[in-house]
């Protein structure tokens, strides 16, 4: 992805408290902690409403949480209960739902390395440059 596609990327746990958040521009980092929450409270509504529907079935993409006239907030959930959530730019149209969720695959792989690594302490901030690296390369910072 270019700079223009990709603003934010975060990880949640299963208590909804960030372990790693990562912006093209780090000033810009406090300013989507708000996005950020506000769709983790619909990624929760989403995964409650599928609990009672069919708890064994479920789509880890979520899709689309809202959007906003700047930015679209993408949602995925894992089993476990781990929460991605991705802000792209509005005015970026070239993103299909499919190449979005083809992104959260490769988060949710990256994120499963950095927390099979055995010197990680579940729980902590992802300190991983190998996660790192991988993130930035999504975003095409590197």
């Amino acid at each position: 992805m270019t700079n223009s596609k990709a603003i934010l990327q975060s990880s949640m746990n299963k208590k909804n408290s960030p372990k790693y958040i990562r912006c093209v521009n780090d000033a810009d980092e406090l300013k989507f902690h708000y996005k950020v929450h506000t769709a983790i409270d619909i990624i929760e509504e989403k995964l409650n409403l599928g609990n009672k529907i069919a708890n064994d079935v479920r789509e880890l993409f979520l899709g689309m949480l809202y959007s906003t006239e700047d930015y679209k907030i993408y949602g995925y959930a894992a089993n476990t209960k781990i929460k991605f959530v991705i802000i792209l730019k509005s005015s970026n149209a070239t993103l299909r739902d499919n190449e979005v969720r083809m992104i959260f695959r490769k988060l949710h792989a990256a994120y499963s390395n950095a927390v099979c690594n055995p010197f990680y302490t579940p729980g902590d901030q992802i300190r991983s440059n190998s996660f790192d690296s991988s993130v930035m390369s999504m975003m095409g910072i590197i």
